[in-house]
């Protein structure tokens, strides 16, 4: 049994190389009796400023996990920077502990640092299937291990933490801006796994309300309309998992179901065919029919 969070494919990937019972954690923090067995549990997720994402461990301190062998698998793009170690500590303060704690460098879809076309030309280098076969071999073997911290890491953990302090603690501000781009498709109202996101008169308005970091509705945009604030590498390049079809990504993240209260027409969303795939190509500068 594996617990994931994804925004643009990586973690899914790796989750559905290691095992078939997967859930979402953006899912599964909806359920009202949070308790899982099984003989054994994982948490497969990426990492945001070196740390697991905000919902991530909001799951794991509601939690409970019945079982022999508790692992965590915390996909990076650049430097994981000792998120092992961050992630122990976490585990540590709300009573929890894992058995195994290893990192697994993928292709960095952090906006304001890189650029997405030459990131996308790094994975095949970074021999992504194999890492993923040697920690399947670990896990089913139940190895206890923990991933080495350098002091290295650590330094590079708290000077990153100190020069983005001002991001983190306006971190329920708004980062993106929707431009006129927008077409009212709705598919960043489905991937976001937070529903920061819906429709008000056929476009797109982001409340920023829980937002992840994830950036989902930025990569996932087939009309590059949402934009970020804070600048960023390359405005016209964008990334998604290729091994990972859009209809997964909807339906790990979708939070329409869990909306208390409607801000918008249903009747005016947009249709869009998620199972459509990985090519995004054939969406822009479409104008899709509203759903009646």
């Amino acid at each position: 049994m594996i617990f994931y969070f994804t925004g643009t494919g990586n973690s899914l990937y790796a989750a559905k190389r290691l095992d078939n019972d997967l859930i979402s954690i953006p899912q599964a923090i909806h359920d009202s009796v949070k308790i899982y067995s099984a003989e054994k549990i994982g948490i497969v997720c990426p990492v945001y400023g070196h740390e697991m994402p905000m919902m991530v461990k909001d799951f794991l301190k509601n939690a409970e996990f019945v079982t022999d062998y508790f692992y965590v698998v915390l996909t990076y793009g650049n430097r994981h920077a000792g998120a092992a170690k961050w992630a122990r500590e976490f585990l540590v303060s709300i009573g929890k502990s894992a058995d195994y704690i290893n990192v697994l460098l993928t292709v960095d879809n952090f906006l304001p640092s890189f650029d997405m076309a030459e990131q996308v030309k790094t994975a095949a280098a970074k021999n992504i299937p194999e890492q993923i076969a040697a920690i399947k071999l670990d896990i089913d073997a139940r190895r206890k291990f923990i991933s080495p911290v350098t002091d290295e890491d650590i330094a590079w953990h708290n000077e990153f933490v100190r020069q983005n302090k001002y991001v983190v603690a306006n971190m329920d501000k708004a980062i993106y801006h929707i431009t006129s781009s927008c077409i009212g498709c709705g598919i960043c109202t489905k991937v976001c796994p937070a529903g920061c996101i819906h429709l008000e008169n056929q476009r797109a308005v982001n409340t920023s309300e829980n937002c992840q970091m994830c950036m989902a509705c930025v990569h996932h945009c087939p009309e590059y309309a949402i934009r970020l604030n804070i600048g960023e590498m390359n405005p016209e390049a964008r990334y998604h998992n290729p091994n990972i079809r859009l209809n997964e990504i909807v339906e790990a993240n979708e939070q329409s179901k869990y909306r208390k209260e409607a801000k918008y027409n249903e009747n005016e969303m947009y249709y869009i065919d998620t199972d459509s795939g990985s090519d995004y190509s054939e969406l822009r500068g479409k104008y899709l029919c509203a759903e009646r």
